[in-house]
């Protein structure tokens, strides 16, 4: 029987390659397919003090597909219902724009997404906005999915969230890089001096949103990067997600949060950038 003989060089090849195939399947079946909670306690100068605890869990870009993205929908949505939030939020990108052919088939994907993130669980309900590839494929069918599991999308629209006779507002955008964002309509219906959550797709939108009356902006679209190598920055970031790309900032007034996303985009792979569920808990200043 022949050995390979096991010098310092065959060591390294074999080391290497055996690092590759490793970090291949990761990339590939485990990373993709196990979503982290990441937990944040946020102090807002304007929440009300007798909602002082409410939850909200995050989710983004759910790229819904039957052989890659159903997985870590399906878990992200066993993990949610476990963490019991009051309210549930989806900041879009539930279908995708096929790389060929025509847009709109992206949009057969609505249905069965939406059948998944129905068996998601709040007492608040559950509340999206749409992405740019939900908007470039056909809104109008990821919207009426959407709706007709019981999940509201916000279209430039504001609804007051009430409980224990406090209340703050969630505003929800048209996506903008669909050209059809209205921040100044959609909280023209918010009282001066109440809080208020934004869910619009894009992060960098925040520069803009910084300058009206809104406390809290929860975002996806960068998926965090989704690829990501030790000292760089990811090697691609799409439009209007390449400054705020992942986590929490401070924007003069405003809080913004970039999700990075359940989904993947392009390849069925992430490298260093785990699916993530966001849980805020919300907490009036001075209260912790």
């Amino acid at each position: 029987m022949a050995f390979l003989r096991i010098n310092r060089r065959n060591f390294i090849r074999l080391a290497a390659t055996a690092a590759l195939g490793a970090g291949a399947a990761d990339s590939l079946l485990i990373e993709p397919n196990t979503p982290r909670v990441i937990r944040k306690e946020l102090a807002l100068r304007r929440w009300p003090s007798r909602l002082d605890g409410f939850t909200i869990a995050l989710l983004s870009d759910f790229h819904y597909d039957p052989y890659f993205s159903i997985h870590p929908i399906s878990r992200a949505v066993r993990l949610v219902n476990d963490l019991h939030p009051d309210l549930i939020a989806l900041t879009g990108d539930f279908v995708s724009v096929p790389w060929f052919g025509d847009p709109a088939k992206g949009a057969s994907a609505a249905e069965p997404c939406a059948r998944l993130l129905q068996q998601l669980k709040a007492p608040h309900g559950r509340w999206a906005v749409l992405g740019n590839h939900d908007v470039f494929s056909n809104p109008d069918r990821v919207t009426d999915a959407l709706q007709k599991a019981g999940i509201p999308v916000l279209a430039n629209q504001s609804v007051a969230v009430e409980r224990d006779g406090e209340r703050f507002w969630l505003t929800g955008l048209d996506d903008v890089l669909g050209g059809a964002a209205d921040l100044q309509g959609a909280l023209h219906n918010v009282p001066a001096g109440e809080a208020t959550v934004l869910l619009v797709h894009e992060p960098d939108y925040a520069d803009h949103v910084a300058s009206y009356p809104v406390d809290l902006q929860l975002s996806g679209h960068s998926h965090g990067g989704q690829i990501k190598f030790p000292f760089i920055r990811p090697l691609y970031l799409p439009e209007l997600a390449k400054k705020y790309i992942w986590g929490l900032y401070k924007i003069r007034e405003l809080t913004l949060y970039t999700n990075a996303g359940i989904g993947t985009v392009e390849v069925p792979m992430r490298v260093n950038c785990l699916p993530e569920i966001t849980l805020f808990t919300l907490r009036a200043s001075g209260n912790g």
